[in-house]
């Protein structure tokens, strides 16, 4: 399922926000519109902490994690560290690491298995990376960008990457990743998936005013169906995905333009 919401009237929810299948860290200082949304979807399943990283609402950006655990950049103060060990499920790790690239959450994209990291991440970040949160590592760019931890975000049945990723390059990512993944945009436009959404195996939270279709699109993608306890084949997922593009080259409003640019579709007067 996807479902809405927006930090203090900013949707770029990514940078508030970062969804595991174990666990949910939302910033501190929100609207509680922002936190019931969270909580009213995710509460009965995972714990939702309430939390700051070195300081900073952008804990999206700031951090990594998966369902095995989470990586925090070394200015973590020894409060917020240990508040979030607290609040997360005893097997879930928390690792503090020294790295120059310090928002984690830019340079670092993975799921529950393998995680996509920038060129030029140091050496022992990438051993306790793959130690922590149990991933097989591999620096890769998206679309030519470094941040791959911006410009893609994925769960462990499906994805969506920068829009000017090429057909080849996505089929390279899905193949080292092991699941579909669909080039476009969020927040009606923008190139910064992570930065516009958050999503694992069974929900996705958009923007307050994502249209339906994009909603039913970034959900087809990211194959976020509410008994999504397997992970979805990819050639079905496609097949899926394949079907919702053909319906979609007969959508006409301009609140579906992130769905047209997920489906691939050129369609004029969407500003693509």
């Amino acid at each position: 399922m996807a479902v809405r919401a927006s930090f203090e009237k900013n949707n770029e929810i990514g940078c508030f926000a970062k969804l595991t299948n174990t666990y949910c860290l939302v910033a501190i200082g929100g609207s509680e519109n922002f936190y019931s949304v969270f909580e009213g979807e995710l509460s009965e399943t995972i714990p939702v902490v309430h939390a700051s990283i070195a300081g900073c609402r952008i804990i999206g950006r700031m951090c990594v994690g998966n369902r095995h655990g989470v990586l925090v950049p070394s200015n973590t103060t020894d409060q917020e560290l240990q508040h979030i060990r607290n609040s997360l499920p005893e097997a879930v790790k928390i690792q503090r690491v020294e790295e120059r690239l310090s928002a984690l959450g830019n340079v670092i994209a993975c799921n529950d298995y393998v995680a996509l990291v920038h060129p030029d991440l140091d050496r022992e970040t990438e051993e306790i990376l793959a130690d922590t949160l149990k991933v097989e590592v591999f620096r890769q760019t998206v679309a030519e960008q470094v941040l791959v931890g911006s410009y893609c975000a994925f769960s462990n049945q499906g994805g969506l990457v920068h829009p000017k990723t090429t057909i080849e390059d996505q089929d390279e990512l899905s193949s080292l990743l092991q699941v579909p993944l669909v080039a476009g945009t969020v927040n009606r436009g923008s190139e910064v998936i992570a930065g516009g959404m958050v999503v694992n195996d069974w929900c996705a939270v958009v923007r307050t005013d994502t249209a339906a279709t994009s909603c039913a699109v970034i959900r087809d993608a990211c194959s976020t169906s509410a008994n999504s306890a397997q992970p979805t084949p990819s050639a079905t997922g496609m097949r899926d995905f394949a079907h919702r593009r053909a319906l979609l080259t007969h959508t006409h409003s301009p609140d579906d333009a992130d769905s047209l640019a997920m489906a691939g579709v050129n369609h004029p007067g969407y500003g693509f």
